[in-house]
């Protein structure tokens, strides 16, 4: 059972200035620095932070020679704290676009794919009905950008629930299971030489998402199970220019989702190597928080981006 003192200090004595130092701490490991941030004294902030520890009875925070490093209380509460301070801005800007039309922020987080096919037009068609509506967009791995939606720094990802763990906090729309070919430029030795084996590519140098992306993690099983080594050169990427332009400047090859070089295939720029990978993703589609309603500009920018979606599906 939880500590009822526990509870009438986070109910009635937790402040706004609780939440935003725990937040600066998080982001700086510095009492000092994460003072300064909050506008706090130091011994200010480290009187907070004691009180906080004291009311909920754990360690927040262990105190390192050059710093404090989280403990897993304290994670919990910085991701917490600042899910409710991006609560209280999506309240004031919800307020702001009640008050003047449909303005305001949304931020989108999305994987590659995605956010070179289906985010461009769907912000081009949301903007030409609420032009004041501002669109931030990101582009990064889904574990990456999961986090910053559970911090309440996104509004809308579109990629892969990548942690069952953290699934019941989340609600999750599919879209595709994305189908990769296996890509390399116009004239490449290993177009046109008939079957390719993984041998001959296991010699060949990779442009690869980063690590811990799904590509490459299924990539690594498969070379793994057929007893060969990994290729042994690589390049990281997620740039979709840096890709296409290294392809067709080089004899790389690379893993590629095929809506996402359609247009380079059918160009005749790039084209396909003639061995089948199996290689498909997790399906990815649109996420947001449980038990979280959006402002009325991301609840347009999720409806937008479904409409694109169904409409590239039909």
């Amino acid at each position: 059972m939880s500590d009822p003192r526990s509870q009438r200090f986070v109910r009635s004595y937790l402040k706004t200035k609780h939440l935003v130092l725990l937040v600066e701490l998080g982001r700086h490991g510095s009492i000092m620095h994460a003072a300064q941030a909050a506008n706090l004294t130091q011994p200010a902030a480290s009187k907070l932070l004691g009180e906080l520890e004291h009311a909920l009875g754990v360690p927040l925070f262990e105190r390192l020679p050059r710093g404090v490093e989280p403990t897993s209380y304290g994670k919990t509460l910085i991701r917490r704290a600042g899910a409710a301070l991006a609560e209280m801005d999506a309240a004031h800007q919800e307020i702001i676009e009640l008050q003047s039309g449909l303005r305001g922020r949304v931020a989108v987080g999305a994987i590659l794919t995605p956010a070179a096919t289906l985010v461009p037009p769907a912000v081009t068609l949301l903007k030409s009905r609420h032009a004041q509506l501002h669109v931030s967009i990101d582009v990064d791995s889904s574990r990456q950008l999961l986090d910053r939606l559970r911090a309440g720094e996104l509004d809308i990802v579109i990629g892969r629930v990548t942690d069952a763990a953290i699934a019941g906090e989340l609600n999750f729309e599919p879209i595709t299971d994305e189908p990769h070919c296996l890509v390399a430029r116009k004239g490449h030795p290993l177009l046109h030489g008939g079957e390719v084996t993984l041998a001959q590519l296991a010699r060949q140098t990779w442009i690869l998402p980063p690590e811990g992306s799904v590509v490459r993690e299924r990539l690594a099983a498969l070379f793994m199970s057929q007893a060969l080594e990994q290729p042994s050169e690589t390049i990281s990427t997620m740039a979709l220019p840096v890709v296409t332009q290294l392809l067709m400047g080089s004899d790389m090859v690379a893993p590629m989702a095929v809506e996402l070089v359609q247009p380079f295939l059918d160009s005749g720029l790039l084209g396909t190597l003639p061995i089948d990978l199996h290689l498909r993703m997790d399906v990815y589609g649109f996420i947001t928080r449980r038990n979280h309603k959006l402002s009325p500009g991301a609840e347009s920018m999720l409806e937008t981006l479904r409409e694109l979606a169904c409409y590239a599906k039909n």
